[in-house]
């Protein structure tokens, strides 16, 4: 509305302007003048209004439990030019307003049945809603109400007789600093996306680089490679069936692959001998796993001098960082070989005292051994690998998870079948 709108219509009332008509005694925005006086329009309001096209589509909520003040309010807004007011008279009811519209701005009477003070409060309480802008209005002088108010977070205090050139410079601005939470908070969804694309793709390439360093050493006695993949997918499915969480299950079953990285550091003569190995030479392989950790960390003479099983030095090569996957196969490699009945190595760590991630790979590794040709023996047939591990579940392997392991029977066969090693 045009300043010169307003001047040709001088000898309007404002309640004509406006289209309602309220007594000026019943009005708890001003005193007893004409509405008029109250709004004080002026042709400096006449300009304050065309401020609000930018954010003429944001909502707004008033909130007074006098129908006439928020008639008042919201035909101000709609005049500067903001489209999409809405109003509420009942604080009781207030709050879950608010949380059902989730408005740009809220505009909240302080004094009625339900405190304007105790909503502001709930308001800025929530989580959800504590980035919602309320400019409090009030009848009140004390200056402990406007106190109270800006403590708990009212973007403005406004006093009554409430003017038209002191409300629409506070809702802009109010409505200016939720454009810029908003964009603020887009700006850190786009980075946070962006950050879990990367983290993604990283993550990608780290499984891809883990796979290659799992098959490399699978390749020096099994011409596939196909084992550790078979076992990694064993173990996933084992730790699903167990009930443990996505998170975990998607560890193990892409960390189980690590579980003999050693053998890169073990000869040919032990890791192919087709016969059966000498006391010697089976300490040797017991090395097997730990000897990879040169791969990332190069060890002393000294630190190598001191490995005395392939789990332990599995163990060390793979446990230098942070990594919730490195630990977790760090973890793997030294106790894959342990014993339900505390006869294994290389720590002879008993029962449940063995991790569970150990217990598990444990059991989908020896299986794959079983139902693999290797050099010193041929593939066994399946029911005999299922049948070998029930006959060694309680001593060699944890009861609970061989029990797992023949419930998915079907499972780990189609998996058997589909990543066979062919000659």
């Amino acid at each position: 509305m045009s300043s010169g709108l307003l001047s040709s219509r001088s000898n309007e009332s404002l309640e004509k302007i406006l289209g309602i008509e309220i007594p000026a005694t019943q009005s708890s925005l001003g005193g007893g003048d004409s509405m008029r006086n109250v709004l004080g329009v002026t042709e400096h309001f006449a300009s304050a209004l065309a401020r609000g096209d930018e954010y003429q589509n944001r909502r707004i909520l008033i909130i007074d439990d006098e129908p006439i003040n928020v008639r008042l309010i919201q035909k101000c807004l709609h005049m500067a030019g903001y489209k999409s007011v809405e109003t509420h008279t009942d604080p009781e009811s207030a709050l879950e307003r608010i949380i059902g519209l989730q408005p740009d701005l809220v505009v909240c009477d302080v004094v009625m049945s339900v405190s304007g003070l105790q909503i502001l409060r709930q308001v800025v309480s929530s989580p959800d809603l504590r980035n919602i802008p309320m400019i409090m209005i009030t009848a009140s002088e004390d200056e402990r109400v406007r106190t109270d108010a800006l403590e708990l977070g009212a973007a403005e205090l406004l006093t009554k007789p409430l003017r038209a050139t002191s409300l629409l410079p506070r809702v802009r601005n109010a409505l200016l600093l939720r454009a810029q939470f908003d964009q603020m908070l887009n700006h850190s969804r786009d980075l946070e996306s962006q950050i879990q694309s990367r983290t993604a793709e990283l993550m990608v390439s780290r499984l891809e680089l883990i796979h290659c360093l799992a098959k490399l050493a699978e390749y020096r006695d099994n011409e596939t490679g196909h084992h550790v993949i078979r076992v990694g997918r064993y173990a996933g499915i084992l730790a699903r069936k167990l009930g443990l969480d996505k998170a975990t299950c998607e560890l193990l079953e892409h960390a189980a692959p690590l579980h003999d990285i050693g053998k890169i550091g073990i000869g040919d003569d032990i890791l192919r001998k087709p016969g059966k190995l000498t006391p010697e030479e089976f300490e040797m392989m017991q090395r097997h796993v730990g000897l990879g950790r040169k791969v990332f960390q190069p060890l002393s003479y000294a630190e190598t001098q001191q490995m005395r099983s392939h789990t332990l030095l599995g163990d060390m090569m793979i446990n230098v960082g942070s990594s919730p996957l490195l630990r977790m196969a760090s973890e793997i490699a030294l106790t894959h070989h342990e014993r339900w009945d505390g006869t294994g190595y290389p720590i002879g760590l008993k029962g449940t005292d063995i991790p569970l991630s150990g217990r598990i790979v444990a059991v989908a590794d020896v299986f794959d051994a079983l139902s693999s040709k290797r050099v010193y023996k041929p593939a066994f047939p399946i029911d005999k690998c299922f049948a070998i591990l029930e006959e060694e579940s309680g001593t060699h392997f944890d009861p609970t998870i061989v029990a797992a392991f023949m419930s998915v029977r079907e499972q780990i066969v189609k998996i058997r079948i589909e990543l066979a090693d062919v000659d």
